[in-house]
């Protein structure tokens, strides 16, 4: 059985201990290594290398989530695999289990189409620009939108650019023409053919997308298809989903009949109408309609990204797709694969009770003030004890930081943030931005670190000092003033 060592620090090993202990059924033995610091979130590599004895008997070191330094260079020191554990120690059991079950999320068979709509009234150069954000979002084509009676005379000039750029290019328009001058200069894919169209197909190069003369008109959409099978030449064939109230299930069961009818061919479903046309969250949505793409075993689906509320539609639908497809993979629930698409809630937001938390502000020596979050509210504590409440302007009397501007300025956001996660019911950790998921793009961690803010000490000024950041299930403070408390000073 594999054996494994976790670092930590004094006011996290009691904590984690009991977690690793609490682990059912073990898959693993565990030894847990206090490294001789309070704040585990103060860990770097190079500590861990200077007070950590080789050699480690082990199969691999575990440390802190927020531990920075180059791990990579730390197992070669010791000869054995160094990894990050999870941010938060009450997250252990669902880490391995996520391990165990081979969460890999690389694979999926979705390609996505993002529609650029207004094109014919963009120039050039902002068409590349947006069309660089939705391939790092994870696009793989661009959707070239025509207008109706809209000139788009650049087209050819806008086809030849981003092919230049290596980008996939689909030409989308209802006018015969646009498509045949879009396929004619390069475009990979036409949306959209009717049985009437068909003949474009035989103009160009590009793949065409076949849709039905009308929504009742399923029998034109599979004569299209049956046209184009007799070709021989790869297509796409589009059922449209309609938006809510106005056809939703109609559609989605064409889509089932199409399959039905066609097992082998390539499908594309259109998500805009929807996600577009509900003011929902659209994290949400897609996760359901990316679930049934993989159900349906589309190959092919065309977002927008238009609505405020949509802005984050291309990377959803990259997470979704990736989630889904490992869904039905393995025949599994779509759970635990990641977090990305609960970008409101989290599942487990209060890891601490309050007992837990008071049993950590009981061992605090120092004036840090540490702020946590659990579902009866905020904790503020530091060496003068706990305060409690859910509202930080009740808080901030307590707090006694009047004329430290500074030290004010950083507790009014990390309460505020606090707040915000209580309420909505996410994770909070000091120091650390709220997590959005991927409804907002993340930095890098190490960025965020040498980013982060100001002093929490009542003692210090308000000029901003390098804040510690805490273990897995441990309130992160700043150095500690004492010198019994305080790691070395290179290790800050």
């Amino acid at each position: 059985m594999e054996h494994i060592v976790f670092l930590t620090g004094r006011l996290a090993q009691r904590n984690l201990e009991k977690v690793l202990a609490g682990m059912q059924p073990p898959s693993f033995t565990w030894e847990v290594r206090e490294i001789g610091l309070q704040v585990a979130g103060l860990m770097t590599a190079d500590m861990i290398r200077r007070r950590v004895e080789a050699p480690v008997r082990a199969d691999r070191i575990m440390v802190p989530g927020r531990c920075r330094g180059d791990l990579d260079a730390l197992s070669a020191h010791f000869g054995l695999p160094v990894e990050r554990g999870p941010e938060e120690l009450k997250d252990i059991p669902r880490h391995f289990n996520r391990a165990a079950q081979h969460a890999d999320l690389s694979a999926h068979d979705i390609r996505i189409f993002a529609e650029i709509v207004d094109a014919p009234r963009l120039a050039v150069p902002a068409i590349l620009a947006r069309a660089r954000v939705l391939a790092a979002d994870g696009a793989d084509v661009i959707d070239i939108g025509c207008l109706p009676a809209t000139p788009f005379g650049h087209l050819e000039e806008v086809v030849a650019a981003l092919k230049a750029e290596g980008f996939c290019v689909s030409v989308d328009s209802m006018d015969a023409q646009e498509l045949l001058r879009g396929g004619r200069v390069g475009a990979d894919y036409l949306l959209s053919l009717t049985v009437d169209t068909l003949w474009l197909a035989d103009e160009t190069d590009a793949v065409p997308v076949l849709i039905a003369r009308g929504l009742q008109d399923e029998a034109s959409l599979h004569a299209a298809v049956d046209a184009m099978l007799r070709k021989g030449r790869p297509f796409l064939a589009d059922a449209i989903l309609d938006p809510i109230p106005f056809g939703l299930l109609a559609s989605l069961c064409r889509y089932q009949r199409l399959r039905e009818r066609y097992p082998g061919i390539d499908i594309m479903m259109g998500v805009g109408n929807v996600t577009e046309l509900t003011e929902a969250d659209t994290s949400g949505i897609n996760a359901v309609l990316f679930g049934i793409a993989a159900e349906l075993r589309a190959g092919a689906v065309l977002t927008t990204q238009v609505s405020g509320h949509a802005r984050r539609a291309v990377k959803e639908a990259d997470v979704a797709r990736r989630v889904m497809y490992a869904a039905r993979e393995h025949q599994s629930l779509p759970k635990g694969y990641t977090d990305e698409l609960m970008t409101v809630h989290a599942k487990r937001p209060f890891p601490d009770s309050d007992a837990e938390i008071a049993e950590t502000a009981a061992a605090v020596r120092d004036p840090n003030f540490r702020v946590q979050v659990s579902d009866s509210g905020l904790h503020v504590y530091n060496r003068d004890g706990i305060r409690r409440g859910t509202d930080p302007f009740a808080l901030w009397p307590q707090l006694g930081l009047d004329g430290d501007a500074g030290h004010a300025f950083y507790m009014g956001v990390e309460l505020a943030r606090a707040e915000i996660a209580w309420t909505l019911g996410k994770r909070y950790a000091q120091d650390q931005p709220l997590d959005w998921g991927c409804a907002a793009a993340r930095q890098a961690q190490d960025l965020l670190h040498q980013c982060a803010p100001g002093p929490t000490k009542k003692s210090r000024g308000a000029h901003p000092q390098p804040r510690a950041e805490a273990a897995p299930g441990e309130a992160p403070a700043t150095p500690p003033a004492s010198k019994e408390t305080e790691p070395d000073a290179d290790d800050l």
